[in-house]
Parts: C-alpha cells; structure tokens; sequence
C-alpha cells in the first residue's frame, strides 16, 4: 500500500488561495486569509502570497476559475525562474479529490487545503496516545474519498504502453482499481481497530471521571489561541503547555483547583476553530467529553482579537453540536492588555467601529448586561486574576452546594 501523508511542513514557502462570495465578502475574506497564515506559520511554512477571486461560488473542477489559476501558475513559474520556489499553495476552504488532481496538474506543487493543514498541525501536537489515535483516525477520514488521487500514477504508466492505445490503459486499469480496493480495505480495517482502541481509551477515561469525587467540574472553553492553558496555569499553578500558535493544546488536561478551601475540577480543552474539520470533530468527541460533563464552561474569549465576536458564535455552534448549549457558563475576556484602538476626532461623525471603541465604550455595549457572567482580565500580565479567582469560587460554592447541601457550612460565599 502507497504510505499517504497529509503535509510535510518544513519552512516551505507558500501561496494562500480564498474567494470572494455573496457569503463572504472581501472583509472576511482577509479575516479567513490572516488566520490560514497563522495556521501555515504554525505548522511551519512561510507565506508570500495571497490570490482572491470574486465569484459565485467555488468551481467544482478546479476551485477558482481558469484564469486565476493561470495566474498563479504563472507566478509560480517566475519564482521559480527567481530561483525562489513555490513550496505549495493552501486554499482555504476543504477541496475534493476532483479538485485537487486537477489543481495539481496545472500548478505542478503540493496542494493543500485548509483541513489537510489543520490535520498536519494536529498531528505534530499530538503528545498521548489518545491524540495520536484520535488524529490518525481523522486522516483516514479524509483520505478515504482521496484514495483514487494517490493512484494516478497508474494512468501515467497507461499512457506510455505502446502499442494497443486503448486496450493498454483498459489493461491497467484492473489492477489499479484492485489496488484500490485492496488500500480501501486496510483503511477501513485500520480505522475499525482505530475506533476500537478509542473506545477502550474512552471507557477508561469515564472510569477515572467516576473516580474523582464529590467535586465540581469547570471546562475552559473558546477558540483557539485565547490563552485558555494560561489560565489553567494560573489557576491550578501548573506547568500546561502555552504557546502563542494555533491548537498548542490538543490533549484535555484536568487539574485540582483549590481556592480557599474550595476544591474543584479544572479542565483546559482543544480550542476551537472557524471551518473546523468534520473529521477532527468526530474523532475528537472522546476528548471533548469533558465539556459534556462540565458543570460549569467557562468561555475564554480574546478581547484583543479583530473578529473576535464571530470567534464566540463559532464557539458557541460547536457547543450546541456538541449538546452543551443550556449548561451554566461564564464569559472572560482576555489580553485586555493586548486590545487597541485608534482614537476619533472630537468632530468624527461617523459610526463608531471595532477599530475606534475603547475597552470601557465596548464593556457598556451588550457586555454590560452579562453581570457577573463577565470578567475583563489579561492572564499574561496577572491583570484581575483575584477577582476572576473570586467569581469561580462563588459560582463553584453556589453548584457545589445545591448537589452537596450538607457541605454548606464549609464554604461561605466570598466578597466580590
């Protein structure tokens, strides 16, 4: 079987590819852009341009339209004449098999879409074995429909079979397509050992959850990169990974928290993401577990972040796919020290944007009405970590009572 690997990312150069829609317009366009170079920076390429096309829709053959992809064909080529060669060109948004043969053919480097580069990313932080498997069970996931891609090798052994023409690539044909089914077989075998050992995985995790005790348990949720393992760091005074790249955490860790003399469950999860892949999703429910059965989710948001009002819908439709829409939950807005604004004319009439509020004018808008379910913090900088630490305490007493009333002496609430 012809090994398949999603992306080999080693500080390769590469090209950026988005469209411009009735559904998404060129603002958000930009917006999608700037987070594909984030996700690229961190698997490890370097991006040196971006191509748009206005359109209807994406083309079924080739995503964007003849001329755009002339376009980028000949750009490569000049970089390539430069003597700076093009690694490959990511496109934004998941491509089908049809797609990326065809695209291939024409630009002649390695092409990527958006959930291959998610996957490359996931693959190269994945630490435990439960995210090594719940990755490798993903990939399969997208690779089954893409199987007949690897095997167009054998259409170009069929044209060069001499004599026959037709009989030649009808001959070759055979084999190629037993080949096929024969990878599609170890594929689905694999991924039916891949669900199993998740499953087993998935049961001893339930055990230990069981085991844990009469505590509360709090999930960190929100999208990713907005400083969640900082806080759990700063909460549970542990050492959890942080870094300023996409998807630093793939693996849910759960610590003990004590504030006071309160004990309870934190857990710091997988961030969230805009176009997430199906696959991810599916292959990391067992993870995401510990959202489910959360008491409490608390929704770290970075406050600092351009379009970080639509990262909290994002969060918010994974959360109801996920069933956990009417659990108890907070709001904390992040990297208050990271938030910027150009400041307006005294004699500026024009409406006022994201780019001219302040952090006070924007904590007045429909902020204002979430009360204590929203602290500003800056978990960097330590800025109201007290008085975060004193909401979780309050809302963990008020949970932990209702289940445990008799405990209700032991804990009294805490002054904001």
């Amino acid at each position: 079987m012809k090994e398949f690997v999603i992306s080999e990312v080693k500080a390769e150069t590469a090209i950026l590819v988005g469209l411009i829609t009735k559904e998404q317009d060129e603002a958000k366009t930009k917006e999608y852009l700037d987070e594909l170079e984030f996700l690229a920076d961190t698997a490890g390429a370097v991006t040196v341009k971006r191509f748009t096309q206005r359109v209807g829709g994406p083309s079924s053959v080739t995503y964007v339209g003849s001329g755009k992809l002339e376009e980028i064909r000949q750009y490569i080529k000049d970089e390539e004449e430069a003597e700076r060669p093009i690694g490959m060109v990511i496109f934004d948004d998941e491509l089908s098999a049809k797609q990326i043969r065809n695209i291939e053919k024409e630009l002649e480097v390695k092409i990527l879409d958006r959930t291959s580069l998610i996957l490359d990313i996931f693959a190269m932080r994945a630490q435990t074995a439960a995210a090594k498997t719940q990755v490798e069970l993903a990939q399969y996931r997208y690779m089954l429909p893409r199987l007949q891609r690897l095997w167009t090798h054998l259409e170009r052994q069929g044209g060069g079979s001499g004599s026959g023409g037709g009989k030649g690539s009808v001959g070759l044909r055979g084999p190629g397509e037993t080949q096929l089914e024969m990878d599609r077989r170890i594929i689905l075998g694999r991924m039916s050992l891949l669900k199993e050992r998740l499953a087993e995985i998935d049961k001893q995790k339930t055990t230990q959850r069981k085991n844990r005790g009469r505590m509360i348990r709090v999930a960190l949720v929100g999208y990713t990169n907005v400083g969640k393992s900082t806080i759990m760091n700063l909460m549970a005074k542990s050492e959890v990974f942080a870094e300023n790249k996409l998807f630093a955490t793939l693996d849910t860790t759960v610590r003990k928290v004590v504030i006071e003399n309160l004990p309870f469950l934190l857990a710091d999860t997988v961030g969230f993401i805009r176009k997430l892949p199906t696959d991810l999703v599916d292959s990391f429910k067992s993870t995401l577990d510990e959202v489910r059965e959360a008491d409490l989710l608390v929704h770290v948001v970075d406050i600092s972040h351009p379009d970080f009002e639509e990262q909290i819908n994002v969060v918010e439709n994974t959360l109801k796919e996920l069933g956990c829409a009417d659990k108890p939950s907070m709001i904390v807005f992040n990297k208050i020290d990271n938030y910027t604004w150009v400041e307006k004319e005294e004699d500026d009439l024009t409406p006022c944007t994201k780019e001219n509020v302040t952090l006070d004018e924007l904590r007045r808008t429909w902020m204002a009405r979430l009360g204590e379910n929203c602290i500003f913090i800056s978990a960097r900088e330590k800025q109201n970590i007290d008085e975060l630490r004193t909401i979780l305490y309050n809302k963990v007493r008020e949970m932990h009572v209702q289940k445990y009333p008799y405990n209700d002496f032991l804990y009294p609430k805490m002054e904001e």
